[in-house]
């Protein structure tokens, strides 16, 4: 059979045509994972496993790096040199980077107070965000940093990786492993020495004026006592263990519990170990009633309780049997306590690259966000109503709909900032 020339390239046209058709996913899932990504990071204390997990993933370029203690920046501008061919800016001030037109995110690990200020402006200048745990400082800034997400349109991914790294053993979970679950449990035991009493002094060329950002003086604390770690103890700036380790566990039992907000929560225990100038809890119990189920996180900051591990540092107690999780790994159990399974996560050990990955996906390709913001701050709220509890003595209670506190003058007044330092303020 004679075929034309014209009639056969408009024959392998439609050849194409329907190929396109058929695997367009595939080609442009492709295409993007080719996609040159420049990103920063700022704060290079934590910001050092941020760097490394980065120079690990491919087609990602770190344009620039900040941070106040000359230091810090120092190892961590090593650090890409040695890794990477492309030429790395290095800043005290992060806000000059902001300006980079091609700049695609911006990584923060600053500290906490530091979090959501520092997130508005790079999705204000146009950039994706991937904050550091918890996202926020109190209630409001959590609020604040969910709208301007929102507002901006930009992605936000919360440095909770377990979300990643658990993932499986949430899905057998879901899939009924134990059967119907209504409590659980999280414990966090460490040994965490004395903080002093205020006579440490920062690094002489630290730039405070930048470390101390939009948070106003404080009047009983020199905040060069407490740099670059101590400041998670002092309300001011911190929020205390829950805030620091706690929020990575309340988010796994509320993920698993298939929760949002609570009825009520309590935080008691005490200061007890040491005698300095740490105001927020060593020792001490939250706990969550979310109506048809409840949660506690149990926490030892100065005594590692090598006497009583329990089999994984979050437990699930269902109908037929009980979960325990660590980070790679889980074991069930039948109700008299035998072991049944046992399961291991894909991608444990794999430390901050899985869960940045999925970040750097969720930009190139669509893939959903294991940990987006509006997710990352309900579980981060959680945090913020128990130190409430506990700053008020008081059982908060809340609006199950919203999570917002129902009357308590006490607790309403620590729900955000009085004030910004002038010049500083933070707006949506």
């Amino acid at each position: 059979m004679n075929i034309s020339r014209r009639s056969a390239l408009k024959s392998q046209a439609l050849l194409a045509l329907g190929a396109s058709t058929i695997f367009p996913p595939r080609l442009r899932a492709a295409d993007a994972a080719l996609q040159k990504l420049r990103v920063a990071v700022v704060g290079l204390g934590r910001g050092l496993a941020h760097v490394s997990a980065l120079l690990q993933i491919p087609n990602v370029e770190i344009a620039w790096l900040a941070e106040v203690d000359p230091n810090r920046l120092a190892a961590a501008m090593k650090a890409v040199a040695d890794k990477q061919q492309a030429p790395c800016l290095g800043l005290t001030d992060f806000r000059k980077g902001l300006e980079d037109k091609s700049l695609d995110a911006v990584f923060i690990a600053l500290p906490n107070f530091w979090h959501t200020p520092a997130a508005l402006l790079a999705l204000q200048a146009g950039k994706h965000v991937y904050v550091e745990k918890p996202g926020s400082q109190n209630p409001r800034e959590a609020e604040m940093i969910v709208e301007a997400s929102q507002k901006y349109g930009r992605l936000v991914q919360m440095g909770n990786q377990r979300r990643t790294w658990m993932k499986d053993a949430i899905e057998a979970l879901h899939g009924g492993a134990i059967g119907e679950v209504h409590f659980g449990r999280a414990f966090y035991y460490a040994l965490r020495p004395a903080i002093g009493k205020g006579d440490l002094k920062a690094p002489a060329d630290l730039d405070l004026n930048l470390w101390q950002g939009p948070v106003p003086d404080d009047a009983d604390h020199d905040m060069r006592s407490f740099i670059h770690y101590d400041w998670h103890w002092l309300w001011h700036w911190g929020n205390g263990e829950l805030g620091n380790n706690g929020v990575h566990f309340l988010d796994i039992l509320r993920w698993g519990l298939k929760v949002d907000y609570a009825l009520r929560v309590s935080y008691t225990g005490g200061r007890f170990y040491h005698d300095d100038k740490q105001q927020t809890p060593d020792t001490a119990t939250a706990a969550y009633d979310f109506g048809t189920s409840g949660c506690e996180w149990v926490q030892s900051s100065c005594h590692p309780r090598e006497a009583e591990k329990p089999p994984g540092e979050i437990v699930f107690y269902g109908k037929d049997g009980t979960m325990a999780i660590a980070s790679g790994s889980w074991t069930i159990f039948d109700p008299k306590g035998k072991v049944v399974s046992q399961g291991k996560a894909g991608n444990a050990g794999s430390g901050d690259v899985s869960h940045i990955s999925n970040f750097i996906d969720a930009i190139r390709m669509g893939t959903k966000l294991n940990s987006p913001i509006v997710e990352g701050q309900k579980s981060t709220m959680l945090c913020h109503l128990g130190n409430i509890a506990y700053r008020t003595n008081t059982v908060v209670q809340c609006d199950p709909k919203t999570g917002k506190m129902l009357d308590n003058p006490a607790a309403l007044k620590l729900w955000g900032r009085d004030a910004y330092r002038p010049g500083w303020e933070v707006r949506v």
